[in-house]
């Protein structure tokens, strides 16, 4: 089995002070691509990629197409070497060219994604595209065997990269469970359902994100005039300390990957982050800034 922190482990070369793990370099590069400098509409392509719009991470969704694909493309494989049967042989050729592209949306996203993602799931999160390269590899191969009437050669190629899929897969969902990529990192956070007081009036200041706590939990509060807006303190997408950040405008921004929430409803408003910000009601009463979970 391939050990994620051996790739990570290989020194740039260059000045020996300032060495980097491969892996943080390249996330850097691709950052800085990703960012196009700065330039207007970069952000709403990674907010795309990123699936911001969705509510859910887009890389997810599109990892079916080439998975569903491949598995039918197999299936069809076997049912043609059992009946003989043509029609079968178009299906997996259809399915193996279907995959690769959906493969090709699927890679696109997870770069977006990973380049966001920090360590130790950064390491991991390399080594999975890496051999995910070499399952669209196989799987190409294969296309292009069937297409020279070496279908044989394609079956086995397709069953090679299909296996290597399988453990690609394996580490997907490694770094979802282990390491909560992609997931909502407010999730479990519990919140009062009748107003409870949080810290008096006078401690907070305009303009200023400050965190007060509840039972353990962390909770962003911004006076932005009269108005006193809460939410989670937690950043959804990878747990920055939103009270750290910055306001711009009606919004604060994590200081770790710089997504954006409105104050108003906790919605994303830029990437990475996918998952919505929980906010809670707000009242001032005998000095004290009370907070409750929101209403349905």
């Amino acid at each position: 089995m391939i050990n994620p922190s051996a790739i990570a482990n290989i020194e740039v070369p260059g000045d020996s002070k300032t060495t980097q793990p491969i892996d943080e370099k390249l996330q850097k590069l691709i950052d800085k691509a990703l960012y196009n400098g700065g330039r207007p509409g970069a952000q709403k392509i990674r907010n795309f990629l990123n699936g911001t719009w969705l509510g859910e991470p887009l890389h997810v969704v599109l990892t079916d197409v080439p998975v569903g694909a491949w598995t039918v493309a197999l299936a069809c494989d076997a049912l043609s070497l059992i009946t003989s049967r043509p029609e079968f042989e178009l299906a997996a050729d259809t399915s193996v060219a279907i995959g690769l592209a959906g493969a090709l949306g699927a890679a696109a996203t997870g770069v977006t994604d990973w380049s966001d993602v920090d360590p130790p799931a950064r390491r991991m999160g390399l080594l999975h595209g890496l051999l995910n390269l070499g399952v669209t590899a196989l799987f190409a191969s294969s296309f292009v065997l069937r297409r020279k009437k070496s279908r044989t050669s394609g079956r086995i190629t397709a069953a090679a990269g299909y296996a290597l899929l399988a453990y690609t897969a394996h580490l997907g969902g490694k770094m979802v469970y282990e390491h909560q990529v992609g997931v909502d990192r407010t999730a479990g956070q519990t919140f009062p359902e009748d107003f409870v007081a949080v810290m008096p009036e006078s401690e907070l200041l305009d303009n200023k994100p400050t965190r007060a706590m509840h039972d353990g939990v962390p909770i962003l509060l911004v006076r932005r005039g009269r108005r006193i807006f809460a939410m989670a303190e937690t950043c959804s997408h990878f747990s920055g300390p939103l009270s750290e950040g910055k306001l711009v405008g009606d919004s604060i921004e994590c200081p770790y990957h710089a997504s954006r929430f409105a104050l108003e409803d906790g919605r994303v408003l830029n990437g990475p982050a996918v998952h919505p910000q929980p906010c809670m009601e707000v009242r001032v009463r005998n000095g004290e800034i009370e907070i409750r979970k929101k209403q349905s």
